[in-house]
């Protein structure tokens, strides 16, 4: 995992992580957190061997990638430092592994019921949900390895991007709804539309890296469930950042140094 200013869940998580199925190693890169994070990693982390933690500022694909390099498992379980994990995770996920090279598990959300009842816009690509979020991901390491990690590229949508290529390279992922990650909603409706934009602006990112994604997509999707207020604030603030992501970035691998500090810039924000 990857983490920045978690410090009030931070060991809540790795509590849960402590009592899974052995054999597991936990790996986790610190972005630059101020406020205690560093402080709990630093006491766990001296008291549970198979916990280590490292410094690793920059985007969160970026902070995930360097996690794997420090890893040695032949198996990847990605989750957010906001989660906490129920005690068979890790055991149901090493088995969806056995036939599979990558394993999405269920994420339930708590907080307020108006965000936490909004469900994904998934989209598919050969016939896949590839919206499975990294909070909650399992990956064969030699896949991953194979693919390149996450693109740092994005700011947001990285997981979005991985799980298309994964899918893309002939990789069979399944959905584990066994496998559950606890996870909370934003507090706060500015937390909330902050999401929903930088949300938007990686579906840019990802409509610039595969035009063909959205191919078989079809917009009412969107309106298919139960349309509500917090529904259509996040819509509004999704297509804000669609838009924004429209006006400063380039296709993908036609950018330049100038594209590269937008998204540096970017980033940071969006981690915040």
């Amino acid at each position: 995992m990857t983490v920045r200013n978690e410090g009030a869940h931070i060991g809540p998580l790795l509590e849960s992580l402590l009592v899974q199925q052995s054999p597991f190693e936990i790996v986790v890169t610190d972005a630059g957190s101020t406020d205690g994070t560093v402080e709990v990693l630093e006491r766990m982390s001296a008291a549970h061997r198979n916990l280590r933690w490292f410094r690793a500022p920059g985007s969160r694909g970026a902070g995930r990638n360097a996690a794997v390099r420090h890893a040695s498992g032949d198996a990847l379980a990605f989750i957010d430092g906001d989660c906490v994990a129920d005690p068979q995770w890790l055991a149901r996920l090493r088995s969806g592994l056995i036939d599979a090279e990558v394993i999405a598990g269920a994420t339930i959300y708590s907080g307020y019921p108006g965000f936490v009842n909004l469900g994904r816009v998934s989209v598919d690509h050969k016939g896949v949900d590839i919206t499975y979020p990294s909070c909650n991901l399992a990956y064969r390491t030699a896949l991953f390895r194979r693919l390149g990690g996450f693109d740092t590229w994005f700011m947001t949508a990285e997981d979005i991007d991985l799980n298309f290529r994964a899918v893309e390279s002939g990789a069979r992922l399944l959905y584990a709804p066994e496998a559950i990650v606890r996870a909370r909603a934003r507090e706060h409706t500015f937390g909330f539309c902050k999401q929903a934009f930088w949300n938007g602006y990686g579906r840019k990112q990802l409509t610039l890296k595969h035009g063909r994604l959205w191919g078989s997509y079809q917009p009412q999707r969107m309106f298919a469930e139960s349309v509500t207020l917090w529904y259509l604030l996040r819509l509004g603030c999704g297509i804000g950042g669609y838009a924004a992501g429209k006006l400063s970035l380039r296709k993908a691998g036609e950018g330049g140094p100038a594209d590269d500090r937008i998204v540096q810039r970017a980033g940071k924000k969006a981690d915040e």
